[in-house]
């Protein structure tokens, strides 16, 4: 954090003292009722109902015009909770240093109100202007009724959330000019996306880049560990060159299939290397959940599923896994999808490329099988659940822990306490299809001497196996629409995945090409060849 920089925390509600005991008290107790501070205390007739007009018009105007002047207690007081507005409104000019300050409203909606805001941000002998639209909604104080502002941090600039504040200062990380494999420079302007990863990246390997810091206007997010957001460069600094290993065809692909779904991630490795060649999301609150998700994969855990099986000898890919309706295992009832028919004659194969969950869970009490054979298989083979892998930025290294119970025959259809991301899942059909585990990355290791995560990988049969299952599952199981027109040596799996409090599941797909292996999840359910299988198909046409 800069000199002479106070760190200006939103949402917890905090005394502030301000001419006098009586008036402290009085801000105290009006943030706690949801009223805001006031700013005379007559009592008057309480009002019920959503603000009039007159009463939207008049409480924006006062409160504008004490932002216009800097005057963070009194603008607070036209607020719900003055307390926390009064300290992000105090950090607007003494931490951003933000002045000359001009607010135009426009015609109000109801009780929405837009405004602009037109303003200089000045520190160092540096200034430059600074201009951005926002919205604010009045509403009535729970015990006065009297007309406030509905405090959020977005009232003081759209990009803020809880916990976090704007400062000026020097950028705590020299800037960046991250380039593409082929040596392209990658932006946020050409790639949307890819903004929360290039943040990520420059909070990293700013300074081993080589480059100076300049001096910004950013978006701080003190409750976490996520780098500061740049809003506004007042002076430029000398970008240190970083090469990465994105593919910007790959990338390309990925920036415009996840726009299909809202709540969408997909991320694409080079199998013989680990490279990662593209990450996108589709998300409104910025999250990376391409490689930081956390969820349930559904079907497509039934990969590593399946590698237990064969590795343990219960089975083979020609071997039987019969199909029938229903399973029950330790007294809950597992079921397939409404439209598959039984099959008691099943192969592995079979069983896998259309993917019947009765048939996984009944093989799953097996010997030598133990409550530890799928975290072991997951751990050993597949590099995942350790929290030891180093892609360059942070990621989620999946997670299978060892269970009994129900939760263990959920876990071996994905379901249960098995949690995986994109990232994991696209390494998980990297590694079934080429039996060697090559931890994911973004940015050489050489750079900073990273030492990647290990793993044994899978018996050259196994793998074998598996990629051939997922051949099959291509071009004539649950993949096959998803994955038309593909041309060279494809595979894939599909999946879904129930989420608590959702009413739609998850939809997964991960799926290879030659020598590209993508996953993609999407919250927009139905089974996984449905939305998540058009995402992968996209960036596995580009070929990397």
């Amino acid at each position: 954090m800069g000199k002479g920089v106070k760190a200006a925390v939103i949402g917890g509600v905090f005394a502030v003292m301000v001419g006098g005991a009586g008036y402290g008290a009085y801000n105290i107790m009006s943030a706690l009722n949801g009223d805001g501070g006031g700013t005379s205390g007559v009592a008057a007739e309480k009002k019920s109902g959503p603000p009039g007009k007159d009463e939207v018009q008049e409480t924006t105007a006062k409160f504008f015009a004490a932002w216009e002047k800097g005057e963070a207690a009194t603008a607070a007081s036209y607020t719900n909770n003055d307390a926390a507005a009064e300290q992000l409104l105090t950090a607007f000019g003494d931490d951003a240093h933000i002045t000359d300050v001009k607010i135009t409203p426009g015609a109000a909606s109801g009780t929405t109100v837009p405004y602009t805001v037109k303003a200089k941000v000045a520190y160092d002998g540096k200034s430059k202007p600074l201009s951005y639209s926002g919205k604010l909604k009045v509403v009535r104080g729970l015990t006065t009724g009297r007309p406030l502002i509905d405090w959020q941090p977005s009232v003081v600039h759209p990009d803020l959330k809880k916990d976090d504040t704007l400062v000026t200062e020097e950028s705590a990380n020299p800037p960046i000019e991250a380039v593409g494999r082929d040596g392209s420079v990658l932006t946020k302007e050409k790639y949307p996306s890819l903004g929360p990863v290039l943040d990520a990246l420059r909070d990293k390997y700013g300074e081993k880049a080589g480059g100076s810091p300049g001096i910004e206007l950013v978006v701080r997010h003190t409750g976490g560990s996520a780098p500061d957001t740049p809003l506004l460069t007042l002076a430029e600094g000398k970008p240190g060159r970083l090469t990465t290993t994105i593919s910007p065809s790959a990338q390309s692909a990925a920036e415009k299939a996840v726009k299909r779904f809202a709540q969408s991630s997909v991320v694409a490795v080079k199998p013989s290397t680990g490279e990662v060649l593209a990450v996108a999301n589709n998300r409104t609150d910025g999250f990376n959940a391409a490689f930081e998700g956390q969820a349930a994969p559904g079907s497509t855990m039934k990969i590593i599923t399946a590698a237990m099986l064969i590795d343990n000898g219960v089975t083979t890919m020609n071997g039987p896994a019969p199909c029938p309706a229903g399973a029950v295992w330790q007294g809950q009832k597992f079921e397939n999808i409404t439209d598959m028919r039984p099959n008691e004659s099943a192969t592995l194969a079979n069983s896998f490329m259309r993917s019947c969950n009765t048939a996984f869970i009944k093989l799953i009490d097996e010997k030598p099988l133990t409550d530890a054979s799928l975290t072991q298989e997951a751990e050993q083979r597949f590099g995942l659940g350790q929290d030891n892998w180093k892609t360059g930025i942070v990621s989620f290294d999946g997670s299978v822990p060892a269970v009994s119970g129900p939760d263990r025959a959920a876990g071996a259809i994905g379901q249960g306490q098995v949690q995986m991301s994109p990232l994991n899942m696209a390494s998980v059909t990297a590694t079934a299809i080429t039996g060697t585990f090559r931890q994911p990355y973004l940015v050489s290791p050489k750079l900073d001497d990273r030492q990647l995560a290990q793993a044994e990988g899978l018996k050259a049969s196994t793998a074998a196996q598996l990629k051939q299952m997922m051949r099959l599952t291509a071009t004539q199981g649950t993949a096959q629409e998803a994955m038309a027109g593909l041309g060279g040596d494809i595979g894939a799996k599909t999946g879904s995945a129930e989420v608590d409090g959702n009413a739609k599941s998850n939809s997964w797909f991960t799926g290879f090409r030659d020598d590209i292996a993508a996953a993609a999840m999407t919250e927009q359910g139905g089974h996984g060849g449905d939305a998540a299988g058009p995402i992968v198909a996209a960036v596995l046409r580009t070929g990397g």
